[in-house]
């Protein structure tokens, strides 16, 4: 592939397609749905909670634990700090979770994280390059890219929705699919470009990967259980939690840090986080049936007489 080509994908088919999943989301969007960050407070909480105070951390420790070398423990630590995916809503629509809220979470992590991934990769760079080796970022020019990216295409779709429902439903058919889509798009083009490279450092930073996506998940479900959330809410917080915004990571490490190197997570983790969302799913669906089939049979059970 030439050089000009992957220049074209880099600076302008991945900030597209990041513009039209964040035009997406805001169709599905009204200003009422902001209420809920009212009505459901402590949901809303649990899942910022587990998005901008654990992942980072759980970044930070699971690069340390495989003692990745700072290209990788980079890109472990840029997904950590990026916002939800809208494919976190597709896959709390389909574990019959709170849609709502998962929309919700995903459009106010987005908002937040115009202003806090910028700081907080320049942190990064500092913490893991610290020979001075670091790549360049500004971060006030990294904000204003994001803020064009993501919440201009969310406003814009908000607007849409606002002033033309029936335009806004139909293209939210057609949109829809989209996330996955250009998810699926950006991992082939990162496999592609550079093949070689993630052969070489597939066995060393997919354990990574994936440890960071269970984690992540596992954590989400953990606070929501300790906010005291119900079923339906707790299935979204571990999804919203575990299920990242690749595609953004992915634009962060190619785009703004011209890394490769920095690419391999995100590319891997896009792959593994929808597999291992849905088993996630299964799984407690699995034990919180199992944990109702013994509540009713110990209900059935015939009381012993003294």
């Amino acid at each position: 592939m030439s050089e000009e080509m992957i220049r074209l994908v880099n600076t302008v088919l991945v900030p597209g397609g990041l513009m039209a999943i964040m035009f997406s989301l805001g169709l599905t969007l009204t200003l009422a749905d902001f209420g809920r960050l009212f009505e459901q407070p402590r949901a809303v909480l649990a899942g910022l909670t587990g998005h901008f105070l654990c992942l980072p951390v759980l970044g930070v420790a699971i690069a340390g634990l495989f003692r990745l070398p700072p290209e990788m423990a980079m890109g472990i630590f840029i997904l950590s700090v990026s916002p939800a995916g809208v494919t976190s809503n597709a896959v709390t629509f389909a574990a019959r979770g709170n849609v709502a809220l998962a929309v919700v979470l995903t459009t106010v992590t987005s908002l937040v994280t115009i202003v806090t991934t910028p700081l907080l990769i320049q942190w990064g760079l500092s913490h893991y390059f610290g020979g001075g080796d670091a790549p360049d970022i500004s971060v006030l020019k990294t904000m204003r890219q994001l803020l064009f990216m993501t919440a201009l295409p969310i406003l814009s779709g908000m607007v849409v929705r606002r002033l033309w429902q029936e335009l806004a439903q139909r293209l939210v058919v057609w949109l829809r699919p989209t996330s996955l889509i250009i998810l699926l798009a950006v991992i082939v083009f990162s496999v592609v470009v550079s093949v070689d490279l993630l052969l070489q450092n597939l066995v060393r930073a997919g354990p990574a990967a994936w440890m960071l996506n269970v984690a992540a998940m596992i954590t989400g479900l953990l606070i929501a259980r300790l906010f005291g959330l119900e079923r339906a809410d707790m299935m979204t917080v571990g999804i919203e939690v575990g299920v990242q915004n690749a595609t953004m990571a992915t634009f962060l490490s190619l785009a703004i840090l011209n890394n490769w190197a920095m690419a391999i997570t995100p590319t891997l983790y896009g792959c593994i986080m929808v597999v291992n969302a849905g088993l996630m799913v299964r799984l407690i669906k699995l034990y919180w049936h199992r944990q109702d089939a013994r509540a009713a049979a110990s209900r059935l059970a015939p009381r012993r007489q003294p």
